[in-house]
């Protein structure tokens, strides 16, 4: 695998930002095969150093992939971004309350000076998975990926605390050990899963996520769970900042790195 995107996945990156920047609503699996995906979560700057010691602390469902300080909009991963608009959707929360979910957070992310975390995801790895024959259920289907918020706590940093988030995937029984090791590959993605199987060790209901889809799960499959770049909007809720911007579940900012880039 190269690690510098092709003419043709940049395109499309780019192509996919513009049309979120157009007003486009959709989840961001599978779009621009190969390429980074980041889960986002912005922050006034009295509380940067906190989700920086947050991340730090809890490296497996935050991989930091950049900082853009206060004040930028344009992250150095895709150039020509504009982290306000080219999500396919943001939530914007005040004292740890969801108060709207909006496709452009122009007029939300104005109010004051905010600091944005790029956060590793796991659709990066998705292709890697896809390319091995292993399917992808929301793929498929054509919905968003089951996120569950898990009785396992985060290291807490500063002010902030909260529990791990997970996401889902169904993988046949006998190629289980493959999203393994694929996955495994991808450490700044989250890499290999958490945990394989019974969902209620973790304290999930299977059919009713937190965040996105209900899954189905066929005969002679295994529910995966992956580490989530989620876990930061369950520490917004339980931590309470007085504001924050973040990605919806699910839709995230496509990046001009290919996958291969974060290949350990």
């Amino acid at each position: 695998m190269s690690a510098v995107a092709t003419a043709v996945q940049l395109a499309q990156a780019r192509e996919a930002r513009s049309s979120y920047r157009g007003g486009l609503v959709a989840p961001t699996s599978g779009v621009a095969h190969g390429l980074v995906q980041a889960n986002l979560i912005a922050v006034p700057e009295d509380w940067a150093f906190d989700m920086l010691l947050f991340a730090q602390r809890n490296p497996k469902p935050c991989p930091v992939l950049e900082v853009v300080e206060a004040g930028a909009y344009e992250p150095r991963l895709a150039p020509g971004a504009d982290l306000r608009t080219d999500i396919p959707a943001y939530r914007v929360w005040r004292d740890g309350e969801l108060v709207e979910e909006v496709a452009d957070a122009t007029t939300a992310w104005a109010e004051q000076p905010l600091v944005a975390f790029l956060i590793g995801c796991s659709f990066t790895f998705e292709a890697g998975l896809a390319d091995a024959g292993i399917p992808i259920r929301h793929q498929e289907l054509g919905r968003n990926v089951p996120m569950y918020r898990t009785n396992r706590d985060c290291a807490p940093a500063g002010r902030l605390s909260g529990e791990l988030v997970v996401s889902m995937r169904p993988i046949p029984a006998d190629r289980v050990a493959d999203a393994v090791t694929i996955s495994g590959r991808f450490p700044a993605v989250h890499g290999a899963p958490v945990h394989v199987g019974e969902p209620a060790a973790l304290g999930i209901d299977l059919d009713h996520p937190d965040f996105g889809d209900a899954p189905v799960v066929r005969d002679g499959e295994v529910p995966v769970f992956w580490a989530c770049g989620v876990t930061p909007q369950a520490a917004i809720m339980a931590s309470r900042p007085p504001f924050a911007i973040t990605h919806a579940p699910g839709h995230m900012l496509l990046l001009d790195v290919p996958d291969a880039a974060y290949a350990a």
